[in-house]
């Protein structure tokens, strides 16, 4: 489950509950589902910005390999709706920030990865590509996103090619992350000042939308990519 607030010209999106925000279909779209109120409603309020944050101890544990069990079409199902939520992020005519309130592994590190930037709580939590222990291989378009908003060779190495968990003071430290604040409230706290500072910008929105998709666009040309294979079988 999943909530839309509004303050001012910040849109906060949260993911409830306590669990893990495991990303199945259900979640995926409900999330989807907010961002295109988010585009819907910036339209009358030019000057906005997007933060995501969840309840609880976990930001996100990454896909629900419970829900999707054995079936491929079902883990198919997850990962084309990450897909496309990523896409839409990418697309959205705004700042994003990630408010990083615990854990966040795999398919969910990408979820956070796929913000502009990213607030993290250094009490709990840590960053962690977790597919090498899982016996799983990273999507391309997953080392693309990596790529893309990790400089550091050695850094990306030590994420993918030793499924490391990485704690905030860590992740500051290798440029995954921008800051590290005390707690999850105090992470969304600095979210929603940082937030305030992008919206006093006052950029055109379409320009900056397009200048992201431009930034990213061997991510969003792999996605292409496994779209156009998905409908071609």
């Amino acid at each position: 489950m999943c909530t839309l607030e509004k303050r001012g010209k910040i849109f906060i999106l949260t993911l409830t509950g306590a669990g893990e925000h495991r990303l199945n279909p259900m979640l995926l779209d409900e999330v989807q589902s907010a961002l295109r109120r988010v585009r819907d409603e910036s339209i009358s309020s030019p000057s906005s910005a997007l933060i995501t944050t969840a309840q609880g101890k976990f930001f996100s544990n990454g896909y629900d390999l419970d829900w999707a069990g054995s079936s491929p079409s079902r883990y198919q199902l997850m990962v084309s709706k990450l897909e496309s939520l990523v896409a839409d992020l990418i697309s959205l005519p705004m700042p994003t920030i990630a408010a990083v309130s615990g854990h966040a592994s795999a398919a969910g590190f990408i979820l956070a990865l796929s913000h502009d930037y990213i607030l993290m709580r250094k009490d709990r939590g840590f960053l962690y590509m977790s597919e090498l222990d899982i016996n799983r291989v990273i999507p391309a378009w997953f080392v693309a996103l990596i790529e893309c908003k990790i400089g550091s060779p050695m850094t990306r190495r030590h994420l993918v090619l030793t499924a490391a968990k990485v704690t905030a003071k860590e992740a500051v430290e290798k440029g995954i992350i921008d800051s590290a604040h005390d707690s999850a409230e105090e992470t969304v706290k600095a979210a929603l000042r940082f937030g305030e500072e992008l919206v006093g910008t006052e950029w055109n929105r379409h320009v900056y939308a397009q200048i992201r998709m431009n930034l990213l666009s061997g991510v969003l040309d792999e996605i292409a990519k496994r779209r156009s294979s998905r409908s071609r079988m």
